[in-house]
């Protein structure tokens, strides 16, 4: 099978002379304000000699762009677009019906689609809980490492992780009552 290659087109002779005739146009016009206003500035102003050094940037060390990366992840899963354009309560309230005393609620119960800006910062929370736990976790498989340091961040990636799920799972069933039952 052939492939044909595609050739670009003749220039067309006549669309040429067309295209550097405006250009002329443009450079000589026949306006007499436009010629005035295009000569007159620089016949006794001189632009001044700039003697600029181009900025020098240096990359951001690692620990920065993990840190930027991470709260970037935080506001993401905490639901802070949500909070800026809804702008919920931070905490909510419910009247308790055998005493009368209003108590503060933390979890807009019933509605998975909307929070409270605590609600959304705990669970976000959470989520870089068991993020951290699993970066902890690949911290631990460093084969440089001295064996206790290694066991340390093993223990504190394990730990973090099923805290976050145990803590996320509760969330839900306080915020949707009857799941996951």
């Amino acid at each position: 099978m052939s492939q044909k290659t595609k050739m670009a087109p003749k220039p067309d002779p006549q669309s040429a002379s067309n295209v550097a005739a405006a250009d002329a146009a443009s450079q000589f016009s026949m306006d007499p304000f436009f010629h005035v206003l295009k000569l007159v500035p620089f016949s006794f102003l001189r632009p001044p000699r700039l003697r600029l050094k181009l900025p020098s940037f240096s990359l951001p060390s690692a620990m920065t762009v993990f840190s930027l990366i991470l709260l970037t992840y935080f506001m993401v899963v905490s639901g802070f677009i949500y909070d800026v354009i809804v702008e919920p309560p931070g905490i909510g309230s419910t009247q308790d019906p055998a005493t009368g005393a209003v108590r503060p609620v933390v979890f807009l119960p019933g509605r998975v689609n909307g929070q409270y800006i605590i609600e959304g910062l705990s669970s976000g929370f959470m989520f870089v809980l068991g993020g951290i736990g699993i970066v902890l976790l690949d911290l631990a498989l460093d084969k440089n490492r001295a064996r206790n340091i290694k066991v340390s961040y093993s223990i504190a990636g394990i730990s973090s992780i099923v805290i976050a799920y145990v803590m996320t799972t509760l969330f839900i069933r306080i915020k949707i009552p009857g799941y996951l039952r």
